[in-house]
């Protein structure tokens, strides 16, 4: 049997395709049991990293292992010991939720023998009692999920790869799938979810953050927010965008942001707060509310990518 301390480990990973830099460098382990969540915008480079860690593809530079097997060199070991679960969840519409799981407990290799046990074991898993008969293409986006769901973990595997697997799904039923995966967690499973949620890391022992190929952050989502700069204070008023403009003018405002029909704005300290407040007057914007809030994990993204931004621009600018 294959010992191993962290179920994914690695080492500068990177991929090209062509010029562009898909992955660039990154590096993080996953220990036995835990869930990592890999955020970021579409794009980030989220999909490309796991599609090299299942074997799929093959990393340009670095290195990397998953449940101790090299990804490079020994992919079918891979490939035949994780689930893997995306959004356009590969399911068979013309057959009912128990013949597809049926099916792929077949193609994982489950013994005819314990077959039977597994699916139903596999049903109520997922909560799929009483939709079991139910043809695939008649259940909704939910249940769908669900379904999918069992079908990769058809086979106990010891590793599972979640790609954008809550994608189009209700926040209801999103909370409801992550109740699964913390059971599953909680039986000694990994788990890696890529995810452009930022609530859904909520739910994560620890986070990648992922922007324009590269690893931008790497912590549990508390420390994260907690090495947030500053003060956050959340302003409700008459124009939000503008509010904006005038508070990135403001002497000790590190960083402003809009979150719906509210402003996030980072000051250096509460000292900053008259001038913000006097440069909102003069503009002739009224305030309707102003509290200092606890960060949210797209606060931090968001500031994240802010300080980048602003580091590529002084760059290209000499500065």
């Amino acid at each position: 049997m294959n010992q191993y301390t962290n179920a994914v480990q690695t080492n500068d990973l990177t991929r090209h395709f062509g010029e562009f830099v898909a992955v660039d460098r990154v590096n993080f382990y996953i220990p036995k049991g835990e869930i990592f969540g890999l955020l970021g915008p579409n794009g980030a480079g989220k999909t490309t990293t796991i599609r090299m860690l299942c074997g799929i593809i093959k990393p340009t530079n670095g290195s990397g292992t998953v449940l101790g097997y090299d990804i490079r060199k020994e992919s079918e070991a891979i490939k035949k010991r994780i689930g893997y679960m995306s959004q356009r969840f590969s399911l068979y519409d013309d057959l009912t939720a128990l013949e597809n799981i049926h099916f792929y407990a077949a193609v994982y290799g489950v013994p005819a023998g314990e077959r039977k046990r597994r699916v139903d074991d596999l049903i109520d898993q997922a909560g799929l009692r009483g939709y079991e008969k139910e043809l695939t293409h008649n259940l909704s986006g939910a249940w769908r999920q669900r379904l999918a769901l069992a079908c990769a973990i058809a086979h106990k595997p010891p590793m599972l790869f979640l790609d954008e697997a809550t994608a189009g799904v209700d926040p209801v039923s999103r909370r409801e799938f992550w109740d699964l995966i913390y059971q599953m967690a909680g039986e000694g499973i990994s788990i890696l979810a890529t995810t452009h949620y930022m609530d859904e890391a909520e739910y994560c022992n620890t986070i990648g953050m992922m922007y324009q190929s590269q690893l931008v952050a790497l912590a549990s989502p508390d420390r994260l927010k907690d090495e947030l700069p500053g003060t956050l204070i959340q302003i409700t008023c008459s124009d939000p965008l503008r509010a904006e403009q005038i508070a990135d003018q403001v002497s000790g405002v590190i960083d402003s942001a809009i979150h719906g029909v509210r402003l996030h704005v980072a000051i250096r300290d509460e000292k900053v707060l008259p001038q913000l407040k006097k440069a909102l007057a003069q503009a002739e914007i009224k305030i309707f509310d102003m509290e200092t809030i606890l960060p949210s994990l797209e606060d931090v993204f968001i500031s994240m990518v802010e300080e980048r931004l602003q580091k590529q621009v002084n760059q290209a600018s000499g500065g």
